[in-house]
């Protein structure tokens, strides 16, 4: 399974978190957010790991031009489009970066909102199912209600985001069994900055499953 931390903002974190055994590193790329990170900070981090991850920036709703500005800089290895991009809009970077992976992210509130999903499938490569917030895209603590995901069956692999932590994700997937988890908020001190204890002991507690 894939375990990614997301709002990585320091090197030596990222190194460390890539050192316990996370398989993807996720860099926010949304000015707004208190977890941005430009592109030279990115692929300083980059350069400095220790092991080989992935390593995904996040957009919201950003432009071509945007997503070129930073691919152009960070040597990422997937985009995860996490606004209201369209399908449209989703084939067209897909066709503009061919090599990097597609992730689209989806703010699940209600069962009506995977019904979305099966536009995308010929254009993304792996879906990421949030928790709905009004104002914030993500990031926010808030866990997704599991049981809408229920009977959930993708075309595509998946990850399960919205407000794990070292402590729910057994529960967690007892319920569910997504391809990768992703984690942010979860394993934090403060936006941007991870708490190596909380990191630790996800992966402690994953290797119990595993």
């Amino acid at each position: 399974m894939r375990i990614k931390i997301c709002g990585i903002t320091q090197a030596q974190q990222g190194q460390a978190i890539a050192a316990l055994g996370a398989t993807a590193l996720g860099f926010i790329c949304v000015e707004r957010s208190p977890r941005y990170v430009g592109a030279q900070q990115i692929q300083h981090i980059i350069q400095t790991l220790p092991t080989k991850v992935d390593c995904i920036g996040v957009f919201a709703n950003a432009s071509l031009t945007d997503l070129e500005r930073v691919l152009t800089v960070a040597q990422l290895t997937a985009v995860q489009l996490h606004g209201e991009e369209t399908p449209e809009f989703c084939a067209q970077v897909k066709q503009l970066f061919p090599h990097l992976e597609m992730i689209k992210a989806f703010r699940i509130k209600t069962r009506d909102s995977l019904s979305h999903l099966p536009d995308y499938v010929e254009m993304v490569d792996t879906f990421l199912l949030d928790a709905y917030h009004p104002q914030q895209l993500g990031g926010t603590g808030k866990t997704l209600n599991w049981e809408m995901l229920k009977n959930f069956r993708a075309d595509r692999p998946w990850f399960l985001a919205g407000g794990l932590t070292a402590d729910n994700i057994l529960q967690a997937l007892e319920h569910l069994t997504p391809d990768g988890i992703d984690l942010s908020s979860g394993v934090e001190r403060s936006p941007g900055d991870k708490d190596m204890l909380k990191v630790t002991q996800l992966l402690k507690n994953l290797r119990k499953i595993n």
